[in-house]
């Protein structure tokens, strides 16, 4: 880690996004509580959906521009238009003049703003740091955001409870603030001469040709949408009703939680280390415990049991994740990696909101433990199929066997 952020550049991104990402976990979990109180659960349904929509919905269009402009520029106005409406909305909060619909129309121009930022950083990272460094910078930022999803929660029921939801907005906005004037330090290297621009929906199809050409990106991406569509989703909208009838108490359900969140954490730092000779191969194996551990949890196997494929989980999910984005950038033109970031994020986190709908329902007519059951032995089918899939076995290291570079890394 010490060697990684000896890199200026690199240790400014790492520093902005470290407190902004603590403070917009926490954020979800305020909001939350907040709505909750003010509104109902449905309020609390549409309001996260304001925010989650407009972002997949303007993914596309964010890693346009974030491939046409300076990256961090683009995450600079990203960082300083939320760092506004979360300031806007603590001070409605404050004030006690907040309503839902307010909160409402704030996160859906988050979410909106959100869309532009994320495939911008995905583009930058790689810009910040030497060829040979790229993974262990990967390693190093997922295991700020896995040690954020985890502190985040309890850091916003704590908040919440003290000082009021309105203080941990304000706090939420001023790291906004923060961040941006670090990234205005940043001075990115350039890995590739950028290509002139063309109209939107040529750049577009650019970016979707860069998909098309790597096989393993198109399955990957199809594999994460399937597994968070009848596996991910399930376990969230169902977990605490499954926890009530298996286990006696739905806080199980916040236990398994924890234990994966513990998992990632040390998932991301032994991927400072880790570099498999085919990293794509080795990481779908790895992921195999996450499907397992939802059946685990719907068979309704003993707490002491379920807690090691918990951590398995998270870890072997957060190996794939850092093996994954090195390995796109390294295969991907670094004029395109944003365009190819933003159909990353659109395919795998399309389907979900459709999971969260139809789980309910669903459930309401096989069962809840059933649906859960069914959707891991799918995402486990699609698992094992994947480790046979030679487009992602024949992905190695850069350094080892067939190169990454080139426009077909499968071959």
């Amino acid at each position: 880690m010490r060697r990684v952020l000896a890199n200026r550049d690199f240790r400014l991104l790492w520093l902005s996004q470290a407190g902004s990402t603590v403070a917009d976990r926490l954020v979800v979990v305020a909001l939350a509580l907040y709505v909750n109180r003010i509104g109902t659960p449905t309020d609390v349904g549409i309001v996260l959906a304001a925010q989650t929509v407009p972002f997949v919905a303007l993914l596309l269009i964010g890693g346009v521009w974030a491939d046409r402009l300076p990256r961090h520029r683009v995450m600079v106005v990203s960082d300083v238009l939320r760092g506004v409406l979360h300031g806007l909305l603590a001070a409605l909060i404050l004030t006690g003049t907040a309503q839902v619909w307010q909160i409402v129309v704030i996160e859906a121009l988050y979410g909106a703003a959100h869309a532009f930022f994320r495939p911008a950083y995905t583009g930058l990272v790689p810009q910040t740091v030497p060829e040979d460094q790229l993974q262990a910078a990967q390693a190093i930022n997922y295991l700020s955001v896995n040690v954020a999803s985890f502190a985040g929660p309890a850091l916003a029921a704590l908040l919440v409870v003290t000082i009021g939801a309105g203080s941990a907005f304000a706090i939420d906005a001023a790291t906004f603030f923060v961040s941006a004037a670090l990234l205005l330090r940043v001075r990115p290297r350039e890995r590739a001469v950028r290509a002139p621009r063309e109209p939107m929906l040529a750049e577009l199809a650019g970016g979707w040709a860069q998909v098309r050409a790597r096989p393993w990106v198109g399955l990957i991406i199809l594999s994460s949408s399937l597994g968070l569509l009848v596996a991910y989703s399930p376990f969230q909208a169902l977990g605490p009703a499954i926890a009530d009838d298996r286990y006696g108490q739905a806080a199980v359900f916040g236990v398994v939680s924890g234990m994966f969140g513990v998992g990632a954490i040390l998932g991301s730092a032994l991927a400072l280390r880790l570099r498999p000779r085919r990293p794509l191969l080795v990481g779908q194996i790895a992921t195999l415990p996450w499907s397992l551990n939802y059946l685990a949890f719907a068979a309704g196997v003993p707490l002491l049991g379920l807690v090691p494929f918990a951590v398995a989980a998270g870890l072997g999910i957060s190996l794939f994740i850092v093996w994954w984005e090195t390995a796109l950038v390294h295969a991907v033109p670094p004029d395109a990696l944003s365009r190819v970031s933003s159909f990353d994020w659109m395919g795998s986190l399309g389907l979900a909101p459709i999971g969260l709908v139809l789980a309910g329902p669903i459930a309401a007519r096989i069962g809840a433990t059933q649906t859960l059951a069914a959707g891991a032995a799918i995402a486990s089918a699609v698992s094992v199929a994947l480790c046979f899939a030679p487009a992602v076995r024949g992905v190695t290291q850069p350094n080892s066997g067939t190169p990454l570079s080139g426009v077909d890394a499968s071959a």
